[in-house]
């Protein structure tokens, strides 16, 4: 007999539904389910993003906020424990906005404690500044931030303790100033620079100092310098070359001219700071107080005679003479007054700087006559006025003055009219 081949057999079909179109709770579980967790994944997402956003503008440079409060914020007890009340015998120092103190904590680490006067000029813009800007500043020629008190009216800055004082202490007192050798100095001047180097071009932001001078150049264990106090410090924008202010801050001697007299501040303006420092350094004069030597009526004028008449070690510190190296002397007077032109443009970068300290020969300008300009009071007005005066040359000028020196075995002959 013929046989059929049988047919497939399927799977019965569902039941019908019952009337009324219900369907079950654990069809409706599957669906709801998955779509349930991808919406709270997403969820969770958009809040981690927004967080994100909003504590990256609270810490942008623009807002003027303290970054990372919480790490950084010290309580008035625990500073006050450190510091003994703030007892007279941990005084290490005062500053134009208050006074500066050592103190211990509990640990043993030791710190410096600055407490900003209340009647002070610094106000909380200030001091938010200076938290602001070193909390994200790292480097060896700078000064470290270790925190802040912000408590009732108290205003306190905390800082890694640097035992050695500062360069001014050294540098000005007889009694002092023969603990600092030819190489000391040379290194002290070397770390400075790539300190301000640093702060133009090497860090996140780009910082205008505007009160570089000797009582701000603290000195560790090793006498290495570090750049402190940075409560007059500008942030620049990446393109920024200059800037303009009503409020001149600053020290008089150390000021370059457009800044004292017109407002105007620029990476420039450091470098001028700079070079008086570095002839301060040479000399072991403080440009402030220089009293008349030769005619001239600051350092600047007379290191610069000196240069012009062929006598440039005249200047030198009469306690480096045993110990100095007079190339390195002449690379550094050559540096000092090339830093001091009146006009920004001529006076070199701080990478410049960096590099002739180095021993590259990077330029061979001849420096101008630096401007003299000393604050007056003007006639019939409360106010300061400012005076830039050029000194005139006074030599006799038939015939000429050349000075013969030489960096890195390239001499160099420069020709002075007389």
């Amino acid at each position: 007999p013929t046989s059929t081949p049988s047919s497939p057999s399927f799977p019965p079909p569902p039941p019908p539904a019952p009337r009324g179109g219900r369907i079950s709770s654990g069809v409706i579980a599957a669906i709801v389910a998955p779509i349930a967790v991808f919406a709270w994944i997403l969820g969770l997402g958009c809040c981690f993003l927004s967080s994100r956003r909003r504590r990256a503008t609270r810490i942008g440079p623009e807002e003027n906020e303290i970054p990372n409060a919480e790490s950084l914020q010290f309580d008035l007890a625990t500073i006050e424990a450190a510091t003994e009340n703030f007892v007279e015998g941990n005084k290490l120092g005062q500053g134009g906005f208050g006074v500066v103190y050592r103190g211990t904590l509990t640990t043993g680490e030791e710190i410096a404690v600055k407490r900003l006067s209340k009647s002070s000029g610094q106000g909380e813009e200030e001091f938010k500044n200076e938290v602001l800007l070193v909390a994200k500043l790292q480097h060896r020629n700078l000064v470290k931030l270790l925190g802040f008190c912000l408590e009732g009216d108290e205003r306190i800055l905390v800082y890694e303790f640097v035992p050695n004082k500062s360069l001014d202490h050294f540098l000005y007192a007889d009694e002092m100033k023969m603990l600092l050798d030819w190489a000391s100095r040379y290194h002290i001047i070397a770390g400075i620079a790539r300190g301000i180097l640093y702060l133009h071009e090497d860090s996140r932001l780009k910082i205008i100092h505007r009160d570089l001078k000797a009582s701000n150049i603290l000195l560790d264990k090793d006498m290495k310098p570090k750049i402190s106090d940075f409560g007059m410090a500008r942030i620049f924008g990446v393109d920024q070359t200059q800037a303009n202010t009503n409020r001149i801050v600053g020290t008089y001697g150390y000021m370059s001219p457009e800044y004292a007299m017109y407002g105007q501040f620029s990476a420039k303006s450091d470098v001028y700071s700079f070079g008086v420092l570095l002839l301060e350094i040479i000399t072991g004069l403080r440009n402030s107080t220089f009293t008349k030597k030769d005619g001239a009526q600051d350092l600047l004028g007379y290191v610069w005679r000196n240069w012009r008449d062929g006598t440039p070690l005249e200047v030198l510190d009469a306690t480096l003479l045993d110990s100095c190296s007079t190339n390195e002397v002449m690379r550094c007077i050559y540096i000092g007054l090339l830093c001091v032109q009146e006009n920004p443009a001529d006076r070199p970068t701080m990478a410049a700087v960096v590099l002739m300290l180095s021993g590259y020969s990077v330029s061979h300008l001849l420096p101008k006559q630096p401007a003299f300009f000393s604050p007056t009071r003007a006639t019939g007005g409360g106010g300061r006025r400012t005076e830039l005066m050029v000194l005139a040359d006074q030599s006799d000028h038939s015939g000429s003055k050349s000075v013969l020196w030489s960096i890195d075995e390239a001499s160099i002959t420069d020709i002075y009219p007389r």
